[in-house]
């Protein structure tokens, strides 16, 4: 017998019919994680737009790569048949907070034209985080921040971004512990760069997962993962939540990310690395 991934036969036959599963209708919001049938391309949606006549849908996988898929019946999203169709209209903007999630004054003024500096941090998960705390701020400053994706080429980075005056580069990295593979990692890269145009700090968690305090998941503290089983994928078993495959952990992540909703949600390990590489990238003193 061979495995059907996607279970017993759900668009064979008449869809119609009574007791069979129904494909139901779901907005191509920006973020839902979205799995093509025919293909099995599983990625987060990152844009829909009408291109001859049609409207098709822009899916993001994990490794960066995007492909189109024409919008209608044939996706699943958390295993079940749905017909994506296109976002609403946005409403109108809610009156602006007093205070960003991050706690600063919020200042009513667009966004700043980028600056030379940037702040680096090493995956997507992390980069999703310090926008939903400290997205506001940094677009009043200009600052962009920017995936470095793991720290193993970290001094190839930094040569190639070209730190010096009015250019300032902070690095964000997770794990960053004494005796680590990131400490030697990130020594080393320093040491080939003697400027002090350039700034790495880091979190002692093992993903930045951890940094959320474990009190928006109903724990009294992070659950300890065999290291036989991949972290990730450990802690959402933990929590009772699909945990098999790559959209799965996408889709936890989503999850976890929804219970932040200011910097009090967060560790102090981490509020205080963030902060610390925005006030060095943004620095009026320097440059």
């Amino acid at each position: 017998m061979t495995s059907d991934r996607y279970g017993a036969d759900v668009l064979s036959g008449d869809w119609r019919a009574h007791g069979r599963t129904r494909s139901t209708e779901m907005a191509a919001e920006t973020g839902l994680v979205v799995e093509d049938l025919e293909t099995g391309w599983c990625g987060a949606v990152v844009r829909v737009e009408k291109a001859g006549g049609m409207h098709v849908v822009h899916l993001e996988d994990r490794h960066g790569r995007t492909r189109a898929f024409r919008l209608g019946p044939g996706f699943l999203v958390e295993g079940q048949p749905v017909v994506l169709t296109a976002p609403r209209a946005s409403t109108p903007a809610p009156a602006r907070p007093s205070r960003t999630a991050s706690g600063s004054v919020a200042v009513d003024t667009s966004a700043r034209v980028a600056v030379g500096s940037r702040i680096f941090v090493e995956g997507r998960h992390d980069a999703e985080l310090v926008e939903k705390v400290w997205g506001d701020d940094l677009r009043v400053e200009g600052v962009v921040v920017e995936l470095l994706e793991g720290v193993d080429h970290l001094d190839e980075v930094i040569a190639s971004f070209g730190p010096g005056p009015g250019r300032r580069m902070g690095v964000l990295v997770d794990h960053l512990v004494t005796g680590s593979k990131e400490d030697r990692l990130v020594r080393s890269a320093l040491a080939s760069y003697p400027g002090d145009d350039v700034l790495v700090v880091g979190h002692p968690f093992v993903d930045v997962w951890q940094s959320v305090r474990p009190e928006r998941l109903g724990w009294s503290q992070w659950p300890v993962i065999p290291r036989s089983m991949e972290w990730k994928k450990g802690v959402l078993a933990q929590l009772g939540w699909p945990n098999s495959t790559q959209a799965d952990v996408a889709t936890g992540w989503k999850k976890i990310l929804g219970t932040v909703r200011s910097y009090a949600d967060l560790e102090p390990e981490l509020l205080g690395r963030v902060e610390e590489l925005i006030d060095f990238v943004t620095d009026p003193g320097h440059g």
